[in-house]
């Protein structure tokens, strides 16, 4: 029997007809929306109406059977436009596209980790997306025989346990089926973990001893590799792909000489080449005041003139990127990009160094990259700059001129702090005497250099100026060591990081947090001179600090195109 329904106001008396309702099957009423469902649009019948007046507008009550009947009596079936339809079939088309896109194809890979990529990364098991991961037994064993000492190594071969230990302990995995990798919170592994739980019967060349362990590595390769050719022909499918994943080049060419699938560890690296990282500044098409200059609105603040535009060129832009435009009998725009909403973008027009008269520390740009990097050393508004280049480019000679004149001038920042990697070029000379800042001289002969340079752009002050001039700026310099960088904060500071392309994204990230209120990190380097022998291109934490902050409204980048050291030097890079 169904129930009555409610008064119409409180403490009402009901009716003896309300209790004689006649038991009904109503469709519950389904959940308001503003758009109407496929359901509704395709059905179309009276009942829909009828079930959405259910409810009284002003009471909020279920109104009487009779009025419902009457009102279901008097509505009209819905008419429907052909307009309202499509945008649902079109919407649903595209759900199922989508679907089709995100299904994998094919069997998953199971991928061999070598030891060394474990200790390289220890993340890398959540790294391969949907496809699983093979551990074998001697990989634990080098895990724990390099887990001790304080190197970057042993910390990572801890990490690498404690992340093992997690997935094993996870409740209802069994070890023989598989370990699901998202278990302990990282959602993008979509695999399962394998270890090696029983031996496997594989035969290698008599010239592999069996006793080293990147053979039987490659011997547990193999012996998969056949395991699971054998289980593809039985149930006469696709057999599954076995991958070694090793970061030692010589055991991916013994890997490849068996006939055994092998790649290299990419993760690490943020760019797979080094031409394609972000140059920090764009040409303008020829054709940019063509399509562009109708809807181009300008207006004037201060030195600096500002640009509206919308137009093709907006999506490929972003903040703090160098614009400039140069073409034979028109005016040129050296600009930088300050403001991107939606299809619009604001350009500002730069401060000319290239002039005497805006000489920073007796120092002038040579060219445009120059000018460019000029403006983003001397911008209170940039926290953070990074300069690449070729050797003789002026990246620390700008730096430093930038820093002075900021420090004793402006008075913007208290000092100058300047440390660099030391990585040496060729054998190491051994340990070196005295104090922090003496051990650190030798490494800072570039700075001696640049300062000499700056020490003669006065030329008015005889040589007594000049001595004091330049006993008072080395009084405004630190030269500091990286070792020590962790736990300290710099409060307006002005920090110039060179050779900045020796460093490991670790390493880059423990300097850059340093950075307190009111300081602002430059980082140099030429990513064609890495020291370091397990650096490249596109694993330096340089490429990597560029690519994470272009865009970024407090930090800009530019690529210094040409070298200003002299024509030695230029033929020299480029013939050698």
């Amino acid at each position: 029997m169904p129930l009555p329904p409610a008064p119409a106001k409180r403490a009402a008396l009901l009716s003896h007809d309300a209790f004689n309702v006649t038991a009904r099957s109503v469709p519950k009423p389904a959940k308001k929306t503003n758009r109407p469902s496929s359901d509704d649009l395709i059905e179309s019948k009276p009942q829909a109406r009828q079930i959405s007046d259910r409810y009284d507008s002003g009471t909020g009550h279920a109104p009487p059977l009779s009025e419902k009947l009457a009102r279901a009596a008097t509505s009209q079936p819905i008419q429907l436009k052909a307009n309202v339809t499509a945008p649902v079939v079109s919407t649903q088309e595209l759900t199922a596209a989508k679907r089709k896109k995100n299904k994998a194809t094919g069997p998953t890979k199971l991928f061999v980790l070598d030891t060394n990529v474990l200790m390289h990364d220890p993340m890398c098991l959540f790294r391969f997306e949907e496809h699983d991961i093979f551990l074998p037994m001697i990989v634990l064993e080098e895990l724990d025989g390099h887990k001790k000492g304080m190197t970057e190594v042993a910390r990572n071969a801890r990490q690498t346990s404690r992340t093992l230990d997690a997935l094993a302990g996870a409740n209802g995995d069994d070890i023989a089926t598989g370990l699901l990798l998202d278990t302990t919170g990282h959602r993008e592994a979509k695999g399962k973990l394998f270890f090696q739980t029983q031996p496997l019967n594989y035969t290698l060349p008599t010239s592999l001893p069996q006793g080293k362990a990147d053979n039987q590595i490659l011997g547990v390769v193999a012996a998969l590799r056949q395991q699971h050719a054998a289980l593809a022909s039985e149930s006469k499918a696709d057999a599954r792909e076995v991958v070694l994943v090793s970061k030692d080049i010589n055991m991916r060419v013994k890997a490849r000489a068996l006939g055994l699938a092998t790649d290299d560890y990419q993760n690490d690296k943020t760019l797979e080449d080094g031409d394609l990282l972000y140059s920090g500044s764009m040409a303008l098409p020829t054709d940019f005041w063509a399509t562009h200059g109708q809807t181009v609105e300008s207006w004037q603040s201060g030195a600096h003139t500002f640009y509206r535009i919308s137009g093709p060129v907006v999506p490929s832009l972003l903040i703090n990127q160098f614009v400039y435009f140069e073409a034979p009998g028109e005016p040129s725009l050296y600009a930088r990009v300050t403001e991107i909403r939606g299809k619009t973008a604001v350009f500002k027009t730069l401060k000319d160094f290239n002039h005497l008269k805006n000489a920073v520390w007796g120092v002038t740009t040579r060219n445009r990259e120059q000018n460019f990097a000029m403006n983003l050393l001397m911008d209170p508004e940039v926290d953070f700059v990074t300069l690449t280049g070729t050797a003789g480019s002026g990246k620390t000679l700008m730096a430093l001129a930038a820093g002075l004149t900021q420090v004793l001038d402006d008075r913007r920042y208290t000092e100058i702090i300047v440390t660099r990697a030391t990585v040496s070029v060729g054998e190491d000379i051994g340990f070196l005497p005295g104090t922090e800042e003496e051990k650190m001289g030798p490494w800072m002969g570039a700075l001696d250099d640049n300062m000499e340079v700056l020490s003669k752009t006065d030329t008015s002050a005889g040589e007594w100026g000049r001595a004091a001039t330049s006993e008072l700026i080395r009084s405004r310099i630190k030269i500091k060591s990286m070792n020590f960088m962790r736990g300290r904060t710099f409060l307006t500071k002005y920090v110039i990081i060179d050779e900045a392309q020796n460093l490991t994204p670790k390493q880059m990230k423990t300097l850059i947090t340093r950075a307190g209120p009111g300081t602002k990190i430059v980082c140099m380097g030429n990513l064609a001179q890495i020291d370091t022998p397990y650096l490249t291109e596109g694993s330096s934490g340089l490429t990597f600090a560029v690519d994470k902050f272009k865009g970024w409204p407090h930090g800009g980048h530019i690529t210094l195109a040409r070298g200003e050291r002299s024509r030695l030097a230029d033929f020299a890079s480029e013939v050698l």
